[in-house]
Order: C-alpha cells, then structure tokens, then sequence
C-alpha cells in the first residue's frame, strides 16, 4: 500500500477488469486496500476492446473482432477471476467499438465504429438475442441508456452529432424529434457521460479536445447543447485534428476517454498521454481543465470506481494500468499492475 494511505483504504473487495487488445485477452484484478492483485488473464477474446458488465449476474459481455465478429457472453467467479464462455451472437456488419446494458440487464446496445451501425438487442438468461432494431450514422463510436431506461444516445464521430432515441417496450428504438442534435463541426465527439444529478450529458470530442455540455429533458429525452468546455493542456501546444489524420506524427489532439468522479469529469488525451479534470459546477456547467496529469502512454480508457474516489488507466502502448487515488483535482498513483498488450479498456465491478 501507498505509504500515504497506510491504515486509510478501508474498500471492502471489489474487481477490475481490463481489456488487453494487442494480447486478444481481459484481465482480471482483485482491488482492495488500495492494491490491485492480478488474479486472471482469459485469452481467446479476439481484438476485444470493449466489454460492459452485468454485476447482478455476474455477466461480462464482450466485443470481439473477427469474421464474423461478436459479442460474447462470459461467466465471472469472483473468486478466480476467470471468465468462462457461455454464448455468442454474431455480427456481420463489424465489430462492436461501446456496448451498454439497460433495463436492468436485459437490454444490449451497441455500436460499430467500422460498420457504422448501432443496435439494441434483449438479453435472455445471458444470452443475446437478435437485433430488434438497427440504426445507422458514420462512424458511431459510443451509446448508454439514460439510467430509467426510457432514452438512448448514440455518438456519432464521423456526422458529429448525438442520435436520440425513446426505447420502446421491445427495445425499439424510436427517434426523437428532433431526431439528432449537432457537435461542433469538425470536433468528433467520441465518448459520453449521462448526468442526472446535473441534468446534463457531457461528451468528449476526439479532434477538439472538449467536453460538450447539453442539457437533458427527463421527461422527453431531448438534448438541448449549452457549450463546451477544454479537456487538455492547453500549454502543449496540440493542433485541431481531423479525419484520417495521423495524430502522432502531426502533435494533433486525440481524445479518448471520458468519466465522471464526483463533482467532476476526467478526460484522457493520447498524443500527450494526460488525464484532465473539469469542475462541474452546481447548475451543470464546466470550467476548462485545470489539472493535467500524465500516465500510462496512450491511455484510450480508464474506469473510475463508483464512490469516485480511485480511478485505474490503461494505455495502449503500455503494458501496465495505473490505479490512482482521486483527491479533488488531484491524482496520487498508489501502484502499477501489468496486465497485457494493448490494453484500452477499464471497468470497476
């Protein structure tokens, strides 16, 4: 443990998953005390880069790539940490890049980033059904649920805009009207957070480096935008990105990954290998980062712990996953785990 935390992590055990793409595998870690312990690697899970966790059940359903791809029902003990294959459905459109569930697990949704489709699919017994609908937007790159169940929001990179969406008693997905809501042109929103405390959703955009505030309807589900605020250092001296553009040679903002901790959101941007934390203010506005941290070397994904007070991340051109402990604005590193190859992918259960 942390010196800094000796006789203060008081966490009760819990599990961390990681998603290994370079190595087709998730690990599997033990967090308590402030530690991580490597329990598991399960390996077979071709090219996974996204999976979402059924906690009740302990369900773990993955993304894999492939022809066809699929998404994959896995059993979790939590006491090995192994997974064990139960079912599969495939895909013919592309492999998964975000999956949710909803309605207490027995709705999927998904979407491609390739294929350029998003689906919502029943869950039966852990088995996922056929899709009851399919929808289509360039590039969509991330989906959740609002927490009743009752509203879908897909992310659309490559259109930049959010799809909105009623779910149906089926799961159908039904538009809104306004069917979709803008991004800012050229900003490629990526990845979202849904706010009920702030009636907000907030998300992340890969190529201007901003988190994007809108305001949420509960009773409609339409998204109306209010602005956005800088995730990154504005001091590093990164471009605007663009579609196709290869960031890393060009020092363009990449940004990735997006969560919320408490009375803030953290954001993480890969050309410079930060995560940065905007204050959420009491009417559900941001104030631009101010705190940047450096981790693990391209982190794609993170996970924040559902108290916000740890937060473990991964990177892409890393072997390792960092868990930190969150204090405010402040990140304090308690220790590094290896966990495998390409690793992109982090969710506490």
């Amino acid at each position: 443990m942390h010196p800094a935390y000796a006789g203060e992590v008081t966490d009760t055990a819990s599990l961390v998953l990681v998603a290994n793409s370079g190595d087709s595998s998730i690990s599997t870690f033990r967090f308590a005390d402030g530690r991580l312990e490597r329990l598991a690697v399960t390996e077979g899970l071709t090219g996974t880069s996204t999976f979402v966790v059924d906690a009740t059940r302990d369900l773990v359903y993955a993304g894999v790539k492939g022809e066809p791809a699929g998404i994959v029902t896995l059993a979790l003990d939590r006491v090995t940490g192994i997974l064990t294959a139960l079912s599969r459905l495939d895909l013919t459109g592309g492999g998964m890049n975000y999956l949710a569930l909803t309605r207490d697990g027995s709705g999927l949704l998904g979407v491609s980033y390739g294929g350029g489709y998003g689906i919502s699919c029943p869950v039966t017994d852990g088995v996922v059904g056929e899709p009851v609908s399919r929808i289509a937007y360039a590039n969509l790159h991330s989906v959740l649920p609002s927490p009743d169940g009752r509203f879908a929001y897909f992310v659309s990179l490559g259109d930049d805009l959010i799809a909105q969406y009623a779910i149906g008693e089926s799961l159908e997905l039904v538009p809104l009207d306004p069917p979709t809501v803008a991004a800012p042109a050229g900003s490629g929103p990526r990845h979202l957070v849904i706010d009920d405390a702030h009636a907000s959703v907030y998300v992340l955009t890969e190529f201007s480096g901003e988190v994007l505030h809108y305001r949420r309807d509960a009773a409609t589900g339409a998204l109306t935008y209010v602005g956005a605020a800088t995730a990154y250092d504005p001091s590093a001296g990164l471009g605007h990105s663009e579609f196709g553009a290869d960031p890393l040679a060009k020092h363009y903002i990449w940004g990735a990954d997006l969560h919320r901790a408490g009375d803030a959101l953290w954001a993480s941007e890969r050309t410079e290998s930060t995560l940065a934390t905007l204050a959420i203010a009491a009417d559900g506005t941001l104030a631009p980062a101010d705190a940047v941290v450096t981790t693990e070397q391209q982190p794609r994904g993170f996970g924040v712990s559902p108290d916000g007070r740890f937060l473990v991340a991964a990177g892409e051109k890393s072997t390792t996953v960092s868990l930190y402990a969150v204090d405010g604005a402040r990140l304090e590193l308690l220790e590094r785990a290896e966990t495998g190859h390409g690793a992109n992918w982090v969710r506490f259960v």
